[in-house]
């Protein structure tokens, strides 16, 4: 399952996505992961949430950050959620690959039993409407 939170900056969507992983804790037995670009969330989380800050990797493109999601998910077959902050902050706009990369996330979950949370700072009707179905 890929779950998109989706609105211009100042609309609380990583107050959302904090609250998501708050309730993670609390719901899913596994291990969660959060991946944002620096480490400014790093109070704002348990202790037992992975913070990723991806400011140290490359993450150029949606090809390069699907394979870096990848290499984690073989790395820990425990991982129920990945929460991902400000996607184009990790990888620079890019509307042209957005729908096969989120297309390419809802696989990978399916595959690997894993639920994606992702927020994208950007308004609703800016976004491919192939991946309105995903917008929570």
């Amino acid at each position: 399952m890929v779950k998109l939170i989706v609105g211009k900056k100042g609309t609380g969507k990583t107050k959302a996505l904090l609250d998501g992983i708050h309730n993670s804790i609390n719901t899913e037995n596994g291990d969660i992961v959060f991946i944002c670009n620096g480490d400014r969330h790093i109070l704002d989380i348990n202790h037992s949430i992975r913070l990723i800050d991806v400011e140290k990797y490359d993450t150029a493109d949606f090809r390069v950050f699907k394979s870096f999601i990848l290499g984690i998910l073989s790395q820990n077959y425990d991982i129920t959620s990945i929460f991902v902050d400000s996607l184009f902050k990790i990888v620079p706009d890019d509307f042209d690959n957005l729908t096969a990369f989120i297309n390419d996330l809802d696989a990978i979950s399916e595959d690997n039993n894993v639920k994606f949370t992702i927020c994208i700072s950007a308004d609703k009707s800016e976004l491919p409407e192939d991946i309105y179905k995903y917008i929570n």
